[in-house]
């Protein structure tokens, strides 16, 4: 079976934030044909888009996966209403959020599903903990993630991301 390496996103503002982490990350290790390889350290970050809410929790996995994306997509959305998310509105707060970064070099553009996830770049709540846990990553536009980081790093506050 032919594995593919899938960057996962994980954030949580509302509840146990960490214990919420915990619990996404135990329950997608159960997931068959998936892996989890490495798991970023815990970072605590402001809101993005929707700022009128608490802090995030965010961290960052790496995982080997047999299933494909639109598979993986489902059983990450089954783990998030297991854990309690109620999708009600854009960039809101949220029990759990979980998010496809990256699957191999897949480009996958569907109405419930793109690949690599749209505003990646644009956020040091995932580039961060990305960076630590694949320094040397390229994105299949052909840009290393510390080229990208260092760009975004000029605009953002220093407290935007901080290591918990």
């Amino acid at each position: 079976m032919i594995k593919t390496i899938v960057y996962i996103g994980l954030g949580s503002n509302l509840g146990h934030k960490q214990e919420n982490l915990a619990e996404a990350r135990l329950l997608l290790e159960q997931v068959p044909g998936i892996t989890i390889i490495k798991a970023s350290s815990l970072y605590q970050t402001l809101p993005w888009g929707n700022v009128e809410q608490e802090d995030f929790i965010n961290q960052v996995l790496e995982a080997e996966s047999e299933i494909n994306a639109f598979q993986l997509l489902e059983r990450l959305q089954e783990i998030e209403i297991k854990l309690g998310r109620l999708r009600n509105g854009m960039w809101g707060p949220r029990t759990i959020d979980l998010d496809i970064l990256l699957f191999g070099e897949e480009r996958i553009r569907e109405k419930n599903l793109i690949i690599p996830h749209p505003h990646m770049l644009e956020r040091l709540f995932v580039l961060v903990p990305l960076a630590e846990i694949s320094p040397e990553l390229i994105f299949p536009n052909g840009t290393g993630i510390r080229e990208v980081l260092a760009r975004i790093a000029e605009g953002e506050k220093q407290e935007a991301v901080r290591k918990i």
